[in-house]
């Protein structure tokens, strides 16, 4: 094809990028640009799903065919090992999570005059699209939408923004709203009727004053193996079950039959209670609502797991400390374990399972531990936010 170039990847943000660099809106590998700035479109292609894409600030892959949405999440963590020079035994091929699959979810709900749009952000922007459909959410989840929105109307201030956290659990929905106004007995009765109508798991408010539980038969939990955690409001699971699967089965893969592990950023025990049988697990987390959740579960459940609240971020463990475990799992938050790694990377701990959010941060922290000696054996990456470009992983270390 004269006069055009070829889209050959797809940026960290989405855009299509040709082998000189432009960045193509829109554009996926297969497609070519005229000169003129038209997009021709190639074959790795797909219709998106949801009337909102292109708005909507949920998703900004689903016009990336099956293959190809797999290859960019493998190429995002291929891509950030490059750029620290790690090189890895081997990148296992992507697992996906199926659409209508996510069971948790941030939404934001705004209230002019009588008009509530209740949805995602959209791209880049704090205007709120007003969610009709989703193919992201478990179903349970997206039928709560329009009953939430009406449920604002007598609740939701005006021009301020209130922010609706849902997920589920064991015994249902759970429905967090943070920024109502729910004053006087009328408020009180329309929240106590829909959370009873919906068979809500947990219904909890903020209206500036703290979290205030009004709804909740039984203490909600969630399950990781044969072990229920009575989990805090909106506390943090992983956004799909099938994306927990994925990342629970790597880690049990990366720490073999080690006999005794130590978990760090455990909070509330998606790994340690996962594969605490047979063994003896040490968790550590610094929230402290998290590892109580924790501890209570494992107490009850007699599981061989001692737990500490710990910033390990201000005290992480020395040395002396992790040589004690035949494998540590590490799952930080986005910006990575950088303190707490280099502590790692001067111990003999045979096998590291680090679970990271960020390949980015992976990565750095990664070059830290081969340069104690570690190698990087090998790289599961997980998408489990569908058509986002928002990319997991699990990656095995070992001495």
């Amino acid at each position: 094809m004269n006069d055009s170039a070829l889209i050959e990847r797809i940026a960290a943000r989405g855009d299509g990028v040709t082998a000189d660099g432009r960045h193509v809106a829109g554009a996926v590998p297969g497609d070519h640009v005229l000169a003129d700035g038209t997009l021709v479109p190639g074959p790795n292609r797909a219709e998106p799903v949801c009337r909102h894409f292109g708005k909507c600030g949920g998703c900004q892959l689903q016009h990336v065919s099956e293959a190809t949405l797999a290859d960019f999440v493998q190429g995002r963590v291929v891509g950030a090992l490059e750029g620290q020079q790690v090189a890895a035994g081997e990148v296992l091929p992507a697992l996906l999570s199926p659409p209508q699959s996510r069971r948790r979810a941030a939404l934001t709900a705004l209230k002019i005059g009588r008009q509530i749009a209740l949805g995602f952000n959209a791209a880049q922007s704090n205007q709120i699209v007003d969610m009709r459909m989703c193919p992201l959410l478990v179903p349970e989840l997206f039928a709560l939408v329009a009953p939430i929105r009406a449920l604002l109307d007598g609740i939701a201030p005006q021009r301020r923004p209130v922010k609706v956290k849902l997920q589920m659990l064991d015994q249902g929905a759970e429905v967090v709203l943070e920024g109502v106004r729910a004053e006087g007995l009328d408020a009180a009765m329309a929240l106590q009727d829909f959370a009873g109508d919906h068979a809500l798991a947990r219904l909890a408010i903020d209206q500036g004053d703290g979290l205030e539980t009004v709804w909740q038969p039984e203490p909600p939990t969630a399950h990781f193996g044969a072990i229920g955690v009575e989990v805090p409001p909106f506390a943090f699971l992983q956004a799909t079950a099938a994306g927990q699967a994925a990342l629970v089965e790597a880690v049990r893969d990366a720490i073999g039959d080690a006999g005794a592990v130590a978990d760090l950023f455990a909070g509330v025990g998606t790994f340690a209670l996962s594969v605490q049988a047979g063994r003896k697990v040490y968790a550590a987390e610094g929230a402290r609502d998290a590892i109580a959740a924790l501890t209570g579960a494992a107490n009850r459940a007699r599981a061989l797991v001692a737990t500490e609240h710990r910033d390990l971020f201000r005290r992480p463990l020395v040395p002396a400390e992790l040589n004690r475990f035949g494998a540590v799992i590490l799952d930080p938050p986005r910006a990575g374990a950088e303190e707490q790694v280099k502590q790692i990377a001067a111990s003999s701990v045979p096998a590291i399972a680090y679970v990271s959010c960020n390949p980015a941060s992976f990565a750095r922290d990664a070059k830290l531990l081969l340069q104690g000696g570690y190698r990087l054996d090998w790289v599961r990456p997980v998408g489990q936010f569908r058509w986002s470009t928002h990319v997991e992983l699990a990656g095995r270390f070992s001495r």
